[in-house]
């Protein structure tokens, strides 16, 4: 068994790391999804009051919030395959979160990319603002409020998204078929 989670700023390479595993048959189980389910269930559209909830979430239910109501969806992932991808760890008590419940079974990958490259692939998917018109800057803010910083600091391994498309995809298909070991070699923390 193997739960890989992912954290990093808007931009980095989260979803396209998702897209990857997705494409190997990988289940990925994507924090934004629990967000994006209580925005509904508040009766609310998510692309509106996407941030709003998750920091309304933190504060009704505590700062692993998120992790929580994951925690159930990975499990169940993994009743069919041995490796699961969590998408969007926020913070680090919810990287305690998925230590406590998975413990050596759980790595933590970092990407990074630096705020230009960044902006620049949020430019070109069409989301240099959010849909409520939060700025990349205030998103990172809004990120690093709910501790992301502190998660970035924890990772297993970092993977500086910096290179083409083709070479990080490559990454991520090792990461997900070989494990986070057979990164530390290239890119680590």
């Amino acid at each position: 068994m193997r739960v890989i989670g992912t954290v990093g700023l808007p931009g980095s390479g989260k979803g396209e790391a998702a897209a990857v595993a997705e494409a190997l048959g990988v289940p990925v189980v994507t924090m934004g999804d629990v967000i994006r389910r209580e925005c509904r269930d508040r009766g609310l559209d998510p692309a509106d009051h996407h941030g709003e909830i998750a920091a309304k979430l933190r504060e009704e239910n505590g700062p692993d919030a998120v992790a929580q109501r994951s925690l159930p969806v990975v499990e169940e992932a993994l009743e069919d395959g041995d490796t699961v991808l969590v998408d969007g760890i926020r913070s680090g008590v919810e990287v305690e979160r998925f230590e406590s419940a998975f413990g050596d079974d759980f790595a933590l990958v970092g990407i990074e990319a630096p705020y230009e490259v960044r902006a620049d692939r949020v430019t070109d998917r069409g989301r240099d603002n959010t849909d409520d018109g939060e700025s990349l800057r205030e998103r990172d803010e809004r990120e690093r409020g709910f501790g992301m910083d502190d998660a970035i600091a924890r990772a297993d391994v970092t993977i500086r998204n910096t290179d083409s498309l083709s070479a990080f995809q490559e990454t991520i298909r090792t990461l997900l078929t070989e494990g986070v070991d057979a990164l530390e070699e290239v890119s680590t923390a």
